[in-house]
């Protein structure tokens, strides 16, 4: 008999069957179960809270949006009537109304991307000063976010005023330029304008702090090796830079949609409390027909559609951020 028939012939011993777990075994698979609940119940108080400060004023708003509701009914000498959707067929049956998304929207846009080109700008230019002076932007930066809207709006108001205000001063010390007495809020689109420059001031410092936080995060030696195969600044921001921020600038631009979307202060202290139609945005309008008209079933309808407006776009950031997670 050769060598290798002696080796097959031999008898390979059965396996040993496991041993059974250990009491410390069975004590992590039950922690490991039953981890899933932590994370539920420290979020439990906040979550508590959300419900009670925004889950109530959305019930109420919904309620009354479907509701006959006036100053009668606010003071309790008649019942709250229900009025089906007829406040909502007056609403969108109105073409004031729809002039008022319109601009809401126009107004919107122009204040996102203007605030999201300032802020890429400055965000870029902080990357490539010294230290001391990238700090003094910065503090400047959160002094300007720290300012209250009301304070901030008022100082705007100053500066735009057409009798003492700096801004038409500055512009009249050009060749062949006479601002003096200019009235920016006598039409509407340039006192639209003026309140814009007001809100993309108060948002851009977020957007600064927030992109030059994300531009940290950028590999020097992705760009070094796109400037190497001969990518000039345009073409290392754009191939490089711009992918590994993308989630970045998804997120604060939905944040900024919704923001601007909600812009109420800055109209309704830049025109004394009292907004012109051609100075009417959602909120304003929203507003005047609660608590002006004194129809505040038809006020939360308005306030009930801007609210689905704004769903619509956090729905469009959802899927934005799924598709950038699907990719990487």
């Amino acid at each position: 008999m050769s060598a290798a028939d002696t080796t097959t012939s031999a008898k390979v011993p059965p396996p040993r069957p496991a041993p059974p777990p250990s009491a410390s075994d069975r004590t992590c698979g039950k922690r490991t179960s039953g981890g899933a609940a932590v994370p539920w119940a420290l979020l439990a108080p906040c979550l508590l809270i959300l419900a009670l400060v925004m889950g109530y004023p959305l019930v109420r708003l919904v309620t009354l949006s479907f509701q006959k509701f006036g100053q009668s009914q606010l003071w309790g000498f008649q019942p709250a009537e229900s009025a089906g959707f007829a406040n909502f067929s007056k609403v969108l049956g109105d073409g004031e109304f729809w002039a008022v998304v319109l601009r809401t929207i126009l107004f919107a846009a122009g204040s996102v991307i203007f605030t999201m080109v300032v802020g890429m700008l400055i965000a870029l230019l902080l990357q490539r000063v010294s230290g001391w002076m990238k700090t003094l932007v910065n503090i400047v930066l959160v002094a300007g976010w720290g300012m209250p809207i009301i304070v901030a709006t008022t100082v705007f108001k100053w500066l735009f005023d057409s009798d003492y205000g700096v801004f038409n001063a500055l512009l009249s010390k050009l060749p062949g330029v006479d601002m003096i007495g200019h009235n920016w809020f006598a039409s509407g689109p340039q006192g639209l304008t003026v309140i814009m420059l007001l809100v993309v001031w108060g948002a851009v410092p977020f957007v600064v702090i927030t992109l030059g936080a994300g531009l940290t995060q950028v590999p020097k030696e992705l760009e070094e090796a796109a400037r190497l195969d001969g990518a000039g600044s345009w073409g290392v921001f754009r191939y490089v830079t711009l992918p590994i921020l993308k989630p970045i600038i998804v997120m604060l631009t939905t944040l900024s949609v919704i923001w601007d979307m909600g812009v109420f202060p800055q109209v309704f202290v830049m025109r004394g409390g009292h907004p012109e139609a051609e100075f009417q945005l959602l909120t304003t309008y929203s507003y005047d027909k609660a608590f002006v008209v004194n129809d505040y079933g038809q006020g939360s309808a308005i306030a009930l559609v801007t609210v689905l407006l704004l769903l619509g776009v956090v729905a469009v950031y959802m899927r934005q951020m799924l598709k950038i997670g699907e990719v990487e």
